[in-house]
C-alpha cells in the first residue's frame, strides 16, 4: 500500500550544523508513528519540514505517491498537513473560538459569522473531549492544559490528512492525556495518519503503531512498535561511547558542610518539592530532557522568578530569592550563566571592558567614581584565565567569536568571586576547542571551592564533568545517578522515567 507521506534523501543545515543528513520517513493512514531521537537528533528539523516551515537542502516530499512541494505552512495545509507544536501557536487576547476559526473562519455576507464560529468551536472542542472549555473564553485566562487542549481542537477542526503531535502531551494533565489518547485512537480508525513525538516512552508504547529513530540527523531504523525493548531503543537513540575528553574527577567526594542546601523548592507547578544540596568543591549535573523544569531551577535559584516557594540556604544562612541583586552576597553569592550569550548574557554593542566588569563593578567604585586601574587589572586577570582572545578591551564584544564572547559571559560572573555557580547548557554552539577549554575551567572552579551546578543536554558532558547527575522529570527530581551509575544508558532511561537496572552499570 502507497504510504500517505514519504520522505526520501532530505538534508538540511544551518551555516556549518547539520540538522538532517539524508534522513527518510514514511507514514501510513490508520497508523500513529512515533518519531525518537535524544534532543538534537533532527526531530524537530524533520516535522518542521514536514509542516513547511522549513525548506530542506535536498530530498523529496510524496503524498500519496505524488511529489510535492511544502514551501510554505500555508501550503502544507492545503495538503491537509496540520502540526500541533510543543510551543503553542494560540493568540492569548483572542477568544477560544477566534483561535479556532482563524486560518478559515465561517463567513456570512462576508464578514466573520460569529455564530457559527461559536458552533465550530463547540464541536471541536467537544471532539477533543474539552466542551468544558467555554468558546468565548480568552485564551490567556486558561491554564497551560487547558489552552493546550485548545490547540488540539484547532487542529483538528482543519479536518486534517496527517496529523502532527510534536511533544503536546507535554503540558497536559494525566486525565487530558488520556482523553487525548482515546481520540487518537479514533482518529486512527478513521484512516488518519499520525506523526507523534514524544519523549516519554510509555506514552510510546501505549500509543504507537510504528516507531523511526533518528540520532545526528539520520534515520537509524524504523519498527514496528513493541518489537524492541526499551533497552534497544535507548541503544539505537545513543550508539556510541562516551569519549574521555574531560579532566579526571577527584577519587574522593567532598565531605564539607552544604554551601547551597535546597529544600522544598516549588514554582507555578513547573517546579515541585526539589531538595537537594551541592558542596564546595563538587560539579552537580542537572539532567533529563528538554524543558523538564532544568532551565526554571536555576533561574529560580538566582533569584530571577517572582513567587517560589520553599528555602534555600547558602553556608548555612538562608537566602531570599527576591531578585539576583538578593543572591549577590557578602563573600561570595550566586551567579548564572545563561543559556542565550547575545539576548541574556551581553550587551553586545557594548566594549569588552564593559561587559567583563559590569557585574563586580561595585568593586572597583567608590563614592561613584570607577577606579579605572584597578578595574583593567581585575579584566587583565580574567582575559588571561579564560584565555580571551581579543584586539583590546575596548572593541565591541559582538566583534568576537563565539566562543570567546561565551567565555566573556562566563568571566562577567566570575569577576563577582561566587561560591555557587550556575551554568545553564554552557558549551551550546562553541567549537570543541573552546568546550575543552570549559570543561577544564569547570574543574578548576570546583577544585578552587565553588559549588558548581551544571545543566547540559548533552549527556556525555554530564558523564564526563559531573560528580553526580539529578534528573529532572516533569518539574521534580525522578533519580539521582551517583559516579559509577553515569552511564549514558542509565541517563537516557532515567531521563524517560524508566527503571536502570544493574545490567545498565558500567563495571
Amino acid at each position: 500500500m502507497t504510504p500517505l507521506l514519504r520522505l526520501e534523501g532530505i538534508s538540511k543545515r544551518y551555516g556549518g550544523v547539520r540538522a538532517l543528513a539524508d534522513a527518510r520517513l514514511e507514514c501510513a493512514r490508520g497508523r500513529i508513528h512515533a518519531v525518537l531521537g535524544e534532543n538534537g537528533a533532527g526531530k524537530s528539523t524533520l516535522i518542521k519540514v514536514i509542516a513547511g516551515v522549513v525548506k530542506p537542502d535536498a530530498g523529496t516530499i510524496e503524498l500519496a505517491g505524488k511529489p510535492v512541494v511544502l514551501a510554505t505552512p500555508a501550503a502544507a495545509s492545503r495538503a491537509g498537513i496540520v502540526s500541533v507544536f510543543q510551543e503553542l501557536s494560540l493568540l492569548p487576547d483572542l477568544t477560544v473560538a477566534d483561535n479556532i476559526g482563524i486560518i478559515d473562519p465561517p463567513k456570512k455576507w462576508g464578514m466573520i459569522d460569529q455564530r457559527a464560529q461559536r458552533r465550530l468551536a463547540e464541536e471541536a472542542l467537544a471532539r477533543v473531549g474539552a466542551a468544558d472549555i467555554h468558546p468565548l473564553a480568552r485564551v490567556r485566562d486558561l491554564a497551560l492544559s487547558r489552552r493546550q487542549m485548545v490547540e488540539i481542537a484547532k487542529a483538528l477542526a482543519r479536518d486534517p490528512k496527517l496529523l502532527i503531535l510534536d511533544e503536546a502531551t507535554s503540558a497536559l494533565t494525566a486525565a487530558d492525556v488520556a482523553t487525548v489518547f482515546a481520540v487518537l485512537r479514533q482518529l486512527r480508525e478513521q484512516g488518519l495518519a499520525i506523526v507523534f513525538i514524544s519523549h516519554r516512552m510509555h506514552e510510546i508504547a501505549e500509543l504507537a503503531d510504528d516507531c523511526s529513530v533518528y540520532r545526528n540527523g539520520c534515520h537509524v531504523g524504523t519498527f514496528t512498535a513493541g518489537s524492541k525493548s526499551p533497552s534497544e531503543i535507548i541503544e539505537m537513540m545513543i550508539g556510541r561511547d562516551v569519549k574521555s575528553v574531560f579532566p579526571p574527577r577527584p577519587a574522593q567526594q567532598s565531605t564539607q558542610p552544604p554551601a547551597l542546601k535546597v529544600t522544598n523548592l516549588s514554582w507555578a507547578g513547573r517546579l515541585k518539592n526539589i531538595d537537594f544540596e551541592v558542596r564546595p568543591g563538587e560539579v552537580v549535573g542537572l539532567g533529563g530532557l528538554d524543558g523538564q523544569g532544568q532551565r526554571d531551577l536555576l533561574l529560580a535559584l538566582f533569584g530571577a522568578l517572582t513567587g517560589v516557594g520553599g528555602s534555600v540556604a547558602v553556608n548555612g544562612k538562608a537566602v531570599m530569592l527576591s531578585s539576583p541583586r538578593s543572591t549577590n552576597l557578602p563573600g561570595g553569592g550566586i551567579a548564572l550563566i545563561p543559556e542565550d550569550r547575545k539576548t541574556e548574557g551581553l550587551m553586545m554593542p557594548m566594549s569588552l571592558r564593559d561587559n567583563l566588569s559590569f557585574a563586580a563593578i561595585d568593586q572597583f567604585s567608590r563614592f561613584g567614581l570607577i577606579d579605572r586601574q584597578a578595574e583593567e587589572a581585575a579584566i587583565g586577570d580574567m582575559i588571561r584565565l579564560l584565555g580571551i582572545r581579543a584586539e583590546g578591551i575596548d572593541g565591541p564584544v559582538a566583534a568576537l567569536s563565539g566562543g570567546n564572547q561565551q567565555k566573556v559571559v562566563i568571566g562577567k560572573w566570575l569577576m563577582t568571586k561566587p561560591q555557587i555557580i550556575l551554568l545553564n547548557d554552557p558549551t551550546r554552539g562553541v567549537d570543541v576547542g573552546t568546550k575543552q577549554e570549559l570543561y577544564q575551567l569547570l574543574r578548576a572552579l570546583a577544585e578552587a571551592k565553588a559549588a558548581v551546578l551544571f545543566y547540559s543536554t548533552d549527556y556525555a558532558e554530564l558523564i564526563g564533568c559531573c560528580d553526580r547527575v539529578l534528573i529532572l522529570y516533569d518539574g521534580a527530581i525522578g533519580s539521582v545517578l551517583e559516579r559509577d551509575a553515569m552511564s549514558e544508558r542509565n541517563i537516557v532511561a532515567s531521563a524517560h522515567n524508566l527503571a536502570t537496572t544493574a545490567a545498565d552499570v558500567p563495571p
